[in-house]
């Protein structure tokens, strides 16, 4: 058993340690595996990721134990991973971000137990202007999988009843989020105000079964249609991350024909693989969609 593997991707260097350390243990998945994953993806979720600040989900314990996020880019990091000075609107401390904009970069951050990859709404170049809206579809313990794709759907339609075009993805997790592309000329108050009009007017119409309400408590057993990624400073599970989830399922964007059959953690690192060499990215130009909110 190796405690290091070497990878050269474009001329730099990376060091994989303990690469057969387990990281899920339900699925005997290693952290050599989770580098492999994002290695063999990296050019369809390098454009989800390029020029957007990054949280990190480091699991170096594996999935099992405390993992923690990482906003601050670390001061051992290469100097070819780009960085991006951000400002904290509570007046703190500037927050630098790591950005991946390249395989080399995607890699040696999965090297260091990076599980998840969560990306901001908007990019480096106007961090007040998200190009994104989401809205989160968050269900209910035993809430059925059609009542998830149902509500999917009803945000698309009021989505594009206002003119703007909706996508879905799968997030590995417990739902689906639907996201909107936009052209990055509205500032995130104005976004996040969108967003809270149409979900609650969603929610306004079928009140036994959806909610907007923040706190659990205030739910009771609806499913909560969540808006509070929209925010500076928020993110999103970034297309095609693998989520710290007994599984190893893969946050998966999909065409919205797919939808009826769809489950919310549906593909793990071997069906993604197998459903990438079958057919293109369905969000491989969600950007030519952005528009102004209405």
């Amino acid at each position: 058993m190796s405690d290091r593997r070497e990878l050269t991707i474009d001329d730099r260097r990376i060091a994989v340690s303990n690469p057969d350390k387990v990281l899920y243990p339900d699925d005997g998945l290693t952290k050599s595996d989770l580098v492999d994953h994002y290695r063999r993806i990296a050019d369809v979720m390098l454009p989800h990721l390029r020029g957007r600040p990054l949280t990190l989900r480091r699991f170096p314990d594996g999935i099992g134990s405390d993992g923690f996020f990482q906003k601050e880019a670390s001061d051992f990091f290469p100097d070819w991973i780009d960085v991006a000075k951000v400002t904290r609107r509570d007046g703190g401390s500037p927050v630098h971000h790591a950005v991946c904009d390249d395989e080399a970069s995607l890699v040696y951050l999965a090297s260091l137990a990076t599980v998840e990859f969560h990306v901001w709404l908007s990019t480096v170049d106007a961090l007040d202007n998200p190009d994104r809206m989401v809205v989160d579809i968050d269900p209910p313990d035993g809430a059925e999988v059609s009542e998830l794709r149902h509500v999917a759907r009803r945000i698309r339609r009021a989505v594009e009843w206002l003119g703007l075009t909706a996508f879905v993805q799968a997030t590995g997790g417990r739902g689906f989020h639907v996201v909107t592309p936009l052209d990055a000329s509205a500032d995130y108050d104005d976004v996040r105000q969108l967003a809270r009009d149409v979900t609650e007017r969603i929610a306004a119409a079928d009140p036994d079964r959806l909610t907007t309400a923040i706190r659990k408590e205030a739910r009771h057993g609806r499913i909560f249609l969540d808006i509070n990624r929209n925010g500076y400073g928020q993110t999103f599970v970034a297309p095609y991350s693998l989520r710290a989830r007994p599984g190893a399922a893969v946050a998966t964007p999909l065409d919205w024909r797919e939808l009826g059959k769809a489950k919310p953690h549906g593909y793990d690192t071997r069906r993604i693989r197998r459903r990438l060499s079958q057919r293109a990215d369905p969000w491989r130009r969600i950007a030519d969609h952005g528009a102004a909110p209405a």
